[in-house]
């Protein structure tokens, strides 16, 4: 069974994705499949099929799953290792977006640093939690508010900072012994709804 995320923290294991045919392959193999059955579907070589497997397979992105006979051939079906996939900004090193670099909070370059920051963190954290054999403590609190006018979505963000304040305040604790800090981020931005192709 496939994880459900797969997060590509090594530049080598990402250029192995970044190629159209590769993607349309892992896409392919939410369900164990041969190097023949994806040529079929995607009108493609068997052979150069074959070569993108090895690349992926390569890269950690696929796995063996069995050999199954097929007349007089036999087929070696492989499945992609996670249901999708996305890349650790962490592994551009000095290029990943910064938020400490951008010096106004209420640019959107700001939203996007900062939530590249938080799946760099936390992607970290996952696989220190994996190897230690540990659930990740996180929570995730997300909905879609629709504002009546401009008037009222600025008063519902002076309201919200100053709820974010007082419970940051009312238990943020330097000295408690056992504690751990948490990082909390909180960001708004125009919702996009989702075409038929997306829902998908």
């Amino acid at each position: 069974m496939p994880a459900a995320l797969g997060i590509l923290d090594e530049l080598e294991a990402t250029a192995a994705l970044l190629k159209p045919a590769r993607v349309r392959i892992l896409e392919l193999l939410a369900e164990p499949n041969s190097a023949a059955g994806i040529a079929r579907r995607l009108f493609m070589p068997r052979q150069v099929v074959n070569y993108h497997l090895r690349e992926l397979e390569n890269a950690g992105l696929v796995e063996f799953v069995e050999e199954r006979r097929k007349g007089n051939c036999t087929e070696r079906l492989v499945q992609s290792r996670a249901q999708s996939w996305l890349i650790d900004p962490g592994s551009l090193g000095r290029l990943r977006p910064d938020p400490d670099k951008i010096g106004d909070r209420l640019s959107s370059a700001y939203l996007v640093a900062a939530a590249a920051r938080l799946i760099k963190e936390v992607a970290g954290l996952r696989r220190r939690a994996e190897r230690a054999g540990k659930r990740l403590g996180t929570m995730t609190l997300d909905a879609t508010i629709r504002f009546r006018s401009p008037v009222e979505r600025a008063a519902f963000a002076e309201e919200m900072t100053a709820l974010f304040a007082q419970l940051v305040a009312k238990y943020h604790d330097e000295t408690g012994p056992g504690g751990r800090s948490f990082r909390i981020m909180l960001g708004a931005w125009p919702s996009i709804p989702e075409t038929p192709e997306e829902e998908k």
